[in-house]
């Protein structure tokens, strides 16, 4: 049966999210300047996406704009850190499923410190 004759799958927004805040843990958790001493990793990020068009039939061509919160380790390139999430973020859901994010925004919620006694604080 042809591609256009067939049933087609939809995704549930909330399954984006998903993939979203995997996608950030995943860029978060291979950044090469995170610290070694760094007790936890933080919360997990929070993702908020807006699905402008749901993706075709086929699973393209789908849009949204996507807000990611993250926690952080300080110190570390805050920049840089933002950068590969947004990256990340993008790549997985046009990978995963066919969503394009059109705009992905990051926002810092909160930088850790490690205390020389492996404790964490927060700032």
């Amino acid at each position: 049966m042809p591609p256009g004759e067939r049933g087609a799958t939809r995704i549930a927004d909330r399954v984006f999210s998903k993939i979203a805040s995997r996608a950030a843990r995943e860029a978060l958790d291979t950044a090469p300047d995170t610290p070694r001493q760094s007790s936890g990793r933080g919360a997990d990020p929070k993702v908020a996406i807006t699905v402008r068009r749901p993706p075709d039939r086929d699973g393209t061509n789908g849009e949204a704009r996507v807000r990611v919160i993250v926690d952080l380790p300080y110190p570390c390139d805050i920049g840089a850190r933002c950068g590969a999430v947004r990256a990340r973020v993008s790549s997985r859901l046009w990978e995963l499923a066919g969503l394009r994010a059109r705009q992905v925004t990051v926002e810092v919620r909160r930088l850790h410190v490690g205390t020389s006694d492996g404790r964490r604080v927060t700032r």
